[in-house]
């Protein structure tokens, strides 16, 4: 786990005032810097030590073998695996030929900062050579934001003393040697140097090197180029072979004298280019950006993100770990989709190879609900995505006996990637979470272009699934039977609550959306009777319920299972998976993650207040949280359902997930769904946020321990302010004209907010909601609220 003393709570910076060699590849993934289409983990300038090297290119993957004991039919046959393509962070220096080496010598001392304003990663060291030469290296990083295929490392060395005899070795490195990502030999063959030379080619100061997958056949370039400032008598030359290319910088340096560097880095990569367009590609954008300079790259950048932050910041007052970790939670989570454009957003991100660099279904629910309401041109762009693998989904779904779209539980480029059949073949509400993304983009954007253009297909597709997939029995009650839900631990089963709410409403957006749009929809063969079939169908939906308990059943007879032997089940045995057979866990009441509960926040509509109340306590006993999704959707709806502080504590393990390194896998890239989670947990469980009825709603109401929220959200181009206090609440709108009014709920009652006048409200006092609910044992919240918190 990552010591907190490593990272000083500051509100716009992580700092790291030490280099820990035990969790240097955790600070690898917090310190990875990204702008969705270009990743590069936070390694350390000269390459080693490493935890794990990373860089990424969004979508660029290899196929490989997927593992199966017996294989059957409808099983995908191969998976795909995100690629460390060519590393162009590394600049090895060699002080009097002693090469830089934090393992050597002296490190007098080291520090690193994320400024997630600046969006760049700063480094500054001192190092005493085994030989007694001091120097000190001051390194900046961006991946930029404005020029989606270029980054850049501006370096200096400054000498102490001297004269010093420096050497800079400035390289493009393919096919890295990596620490073991399989224990499969024969995925472990497919992923071992991937990459096949094509090119290679070398400038007075830099070069560039191209190379192709030898599976999927993917062709990857990357070029680099140096500006330099350094004393007379610096002499600059590069050298190339198929897998590296080197540029050299010598020279000497008197004591106070600084060489600086500004390494250009550009990417790009294709399936269809050929090798001399895609060559010209990363040559004009190294053009392009050499022409801006350091000075124009920094400066774009800052002016991006000021503007982000202008829409998008939250501020929370009474909690500084949070305050930092939401605004490192945004930052990490811009930077996964800003520039994806029309490629997916994986769930790690680009900050690490974890789950193959795959992206699920809580890019819908997690991610895309942020994005929505603070940079929804990226959200655009993640159902052009998803739209764009509708053939494979639909294809998918007739492997399956089905009509309509089937879209993969885990994936890269569209096809299922996953060998695990419970969850890849029977995880079908991920169908219904692309539906609700696309509701809620046009709700709150009001694109009926995009609705037109791709929506409706997506939503007639979805639809038409859910009929096939579903059936009337013979009271006229709609089932949807052996399907997984979010809750991985109660796998293939009859009526997932969570699966049939969502569907339901994907039914009737879908039948809705064709009605808007008759021509579009006759031209996908809808018809009114197929309407009113989705219409019969969503109105029928079966919910089960317990009488007994006065419960929801997750799923049909969930009440009635037998009970998890919580009390017996040693803390080393979590997560439950790797110790416990999943034929044990299927027959049991124990929740992996919250499904039921999931529910009540995205569907919350379907449900009334004391419905809510008894579930939340009756799941909360038996839900462990062997997932990173969890806690965001516990904060929600404990703040909801009249428990503050504990969905206080619940958004701390949400919000503080990678800074902490709480589930001890932050080394294969951060968790974006939990870091967008507290985003979440802050403005739908304090801030109360819904949007069920296409009307915003709030129902603001802080924990003791918070004196202030304040958030901005987009709705039809406006930006809503919205600033929430222990006993008020103050709307009002960034932008608009004079006449502008936004129609929204403050618990319950309507209000009008203009552009002219913001509206303070009082908050009512809250109700009574009896006593804290209890979590099975050893699972409570992993961050309790500290004692002094200011």
């Amino acid at each position: 786990m990552i010591r907190e003393r490593a990272y000083p709570v500051e509100p716009w910076h992580v700092r790291e005032t030490r280099l820990d060699m035990d969790v240097l590849a955790q600070s690898e993934s917090v310190f990875a810097l990204s702008n969705g289409h270009v990743g590069l983990r936070g390694n350390l300038d000269e390459g080693e030590p490493h935890g794990l090297p990373g860089t990424y290119l969004n979508s660029f993957y290899e196929l490989r073998p997927l593992p199966y004991a017996e294989a059957g039919f409808g099983f995908p046959e191969s998976g795909q695996t995100v690629v460390n393509v060519t590393n162009g962070k590394l600049i090895r220096l060699l002080v009097d030929d002693e090469p830089l080496d934090v393992r050597y010598g002296e490190l007098l001392s080291h520090e690193r900062v994320l400024d997630l304003r600046a969006g760049t990663l700063h480094r500054e060291l001192h190092w005493r050579s085994p030989a007694g030469r001091d120097v000190k290296v001051r390194s900046t990083r961006l991946v930029s934001f404005t020029q989606r295929a270029v980054a850049a490392i501006h370096y200096e060395v400054e000498a102490l003393e001297g004269p010093l005899r420096l050497i800079l070795q400035s390289e493009l490195v393919a096919n890295e040697t990596l620490p073991p990502q399989s224990r499969d030999p024969r995925v472990a063959a497919v992923l071992e140097s991937p990459l096949q030379a094509e090119e290679e080619l070398t400038t007075d100061d830099g070069g560039l090197l191209i190379h192709r997958t030898k599976v999927s056949g993917l062709r990857v370039a990357a070029a680099m180029a140096h500006d330099v400032d350094a004393p007379e008598r610096t002499t600059i030359e590069s050298e190339g072979y198929e897998d590296w290319v080197r540029t050299t910088i010598g020279c000497v340096l008197k004591p106070g004298q600084t060489l600086r560097v500004v390494k250009y880095l550009t990417y790009g990569w294709s399936s269809r280019r050929s090798l001399p367009a895609l060559r010209d590609q990363v040559g004009a954008a190294l053009a392009a950006a050499r022409l801006d300079g350091w000075d124009g790259l920094r400066r774009e950048q800052r002016e991006y993100l000021d503007e982000f932050w202008d829409a998008a910041d939250v501020r929370v007052e009474g909690d500084p770990e949070v305050q930092q970790a939401v605004r490192f939670g945004l930052f990490h989570v811009l930077q996964a989709g800003a520039r994806a454009e029309r490629r997916p957003i994986a769930a790690k991100g680009l900050t690490g190879p974890g789950y193959d660099g795959h992206a699920f279904w809580d890019t819908e629910m997690f991610v895309l609900p942020v994005l929505t309401y603070t940079q929804p041109g990226a959200v655009r762009d993640a159902l052009h995505w998803r739209h764009s693998t509708l053939p494979q989904a639909q294809e998918r779904a007739r492997t399956l006996n089905l009509t309509g779209a089937a879209f993969p539980w885990r994936t890269i480029e569209g096809p299922e990637s996953s060998a695990y059949w419970p969850a890849g073949t029977a995880a079908f509400h991920i169908a219904a979470d692309i539906a609700d993304a696309l509701r809620r983009y046009v709700l709150v954007t009001g694109d009926q272009a995009l609705e037109e253009e791709i929506g409706l297909e997506l939503l007639v597709e979805t639809a038409r699934l859910w009929r096939s997939l579903g059936h009337h029995d013979r009271t006229g009650r709609f089932h949807i039977d052996g399907v997984t839900g979010p809750d991985e631990y109660t796998a293939v089963k009859n009526d997932n609550v969570y699966t049939n709410l969502m569907a339901q409403r994907n039914l009737l957006t879908a039948a809705d959306c064709a009605m808007r749009h008759r021509d579009q929809a006759q031209d996908l063969g809808v018809t009114e009777e197929e309407a009113a079939a989705w219409r019969d169908a969503a109105n029928a939906m079966h919910l089960p319920y317990d009488p007994e308990f006065g419960v929801h059943g997750q799923v049909e007879g969930f009440t009635r299972l037998q009970e998890w032997d919580f009390e017996h089940t040693p803390p080393e045995k979590y997560p439950l998976l790797l110790h416990y057979p999943y034929f044990d866990l299927y027959r049991k009441q124990v929740v992996k993650q919250a499904d039921l509960v999931l529910a009540m926040h995205w569907r919350g509509d379907a449900f009334t207040g004391p419905e809510k109340m008894r579930n939340f306590n009756y799941y909360e006993r038996r839900t462990v949280r062997d997932s990173s999704l969890s806690a965001c959707t516990q904060a929600v709806m404990a703040a909801e359902v009249g428990h503050p502080e504990l969905a206080h504590c619940y958004l701390r393990e949400a919000a503080l997930m990678d800074l902490h390194d709480l589930n001890e896998n932050t080394r294969d890239g951060v968790h974006m769904a939990s870091l967008a989670g507290a985003w979440i947990a802050l403005v739908a469980g304090f801030g109360g946020l819904r949007d069920h009825d296409g009307t915003l709603s709030f129902s603001p109401r802080l924990p003791s321990r918070l004196s202030r929220l304040e958030f901005s959200l987009q709705w039809r181009g406006m930006r809503l302010r919205v600033d929430v206090r222990p006993h008020q609440t103050t709307y009002s709108l960034r932008n608009g004209g004079q006449d502008t009014v936004v129609e929204l709920r403050h618990h319950a009652e309507p209000i009008r907010v203009t552009a002219a006048q913001p509206v303070t409200v009082p908050v009512p006092p809250a109700h009574p909601s009896g006593p804290q609910p209890e979590q099975p044992p050893g699972r409570a919240p992993l961050l309790h609220l500290p004692e002094n918190m200011s």
